[in-house]
């Protein structure tokens, strides 16, 4: 991954809520970069879709997911957070899976407090394991990590099992157990949003607000004013291809006429310079 500007914990301690919008390929992480993102997300449930086509329910492997990590790393030079799921198993995986994401380029990852199978957090059904049990992987995690800028981001699904206190509770006792930061997936109301940033003002907070999820849909600076202190946009861009492809295959098979897309396409000269087509040309000039 090239050297940023700024490391992610910099971008963390500067003033003012992160925007972390999700990339589940390295062509979405170069777009988002183009953008103005400075730091980026690779959402579990994005990468589980883009990967096999099939929902987040536990199936993507921790192979799978840090193989797309390292493809999104290498793409761009702003720093990128990974959804490692529940860590892939025990502590000891745990431990391991920090190292691979290390490895592969992230610079932090989030790991949750779901037994397996995990799911969604937006998903019914889900299950816990014990806090005591997710203290032992938050504290593998830090110890796995050989790069202390490298941030550990602990997330609770608690909300929807054992409740909201619950989950602040596991939350003070992971960021005691090492975390960096603290996640609760979920919150249902503003009134779960604006308690949680009350109760946990001393932490670094993490908020994904998904649209169709359950949490409501505040934006950056209500959420900034609440005490949080990044924000996940996870698979928004994800289901804007969704909405987008879903219309244009109907329309090519329908009409077997691509003219009538034409305006909502991509120029062949903006494809070329997103891909970054004239540096390699110059590199071919050198080289070849």
């Amino acid at each position: 991954m090239a050297t940023t500007d700024h490391s992610l914990r910099e971008q963390l301690d500067s003033d003012g809520i992160v925007l972390a919008p999700g990339v589940a390929d390295a062509l979405e992480g170069v777009l988002a970069e183009r953008a103005g993102a400075d730091v980026l997300y690779v959402s579990g449930n994005a990468v589980s879709s883009s990967v096999h086509g099939g929902p987040d329910i536990g199936l993507t492997t921790m192979t799978e997911m840090v193989t797309r990590v390292g493809q999104i790393a290498g793409a761009v030079e702003r720093p990128v957070i990974a959804d490692a799921d529940d860590g892939y198993g025990n502590a000891l995986s745990v431990h391991r899976t920090i190292q691979e994401f290390e490895r592969a380029g992230a610079a932090g990852v989030h790991i949750e407090d779901q037994d397996a199978p995990k799911k969604c957090g937006h998903f019914a059904d889900k299950t816990l394991v014990s806090t005591a049990e997710m203290c032992g992987k938050i504290r593998a995690a830090c110890d796995a990590r050989t790069n202390d800028e490298f941030v550990v981001i602990a997330r609770t699904d608690a909300v929807a099992i054992s409740g909201l206190k619950n989950a602040i509770d596991r939350c003070r006792s992971y960021a005691d157990a090492g975390a960096d930061m603290v996640f609760i997936d979920a919150p249902e109301t503003d009134a779960h949003l604006e308690e949680i940033g009350a109760e946990l003002a001393a932490i670094p907070l993490v908020i994904n607000v998904p649209y169709g999820g359950k949490t409501p849909l505040l934006p950056a600076d209500r959420l900034e004013e609440l005490g949080y202190d990044l924000m996940l946009f996870a698979t928004t861009a994800q289901k804007a291809k969704l909405q987008v492809l879903e219309r244009v295959y109907e329309h090519l098979l329908e009409t077997g006429d691509e003219r009538g897309l034409t305006d909502q396409l991509a120029t062949w000269e903006t494809r070329d310079a997103v891909t970054d087509l004239e540096r390699w040309r110059d590199l071919e000039d050198r080289y070849a």
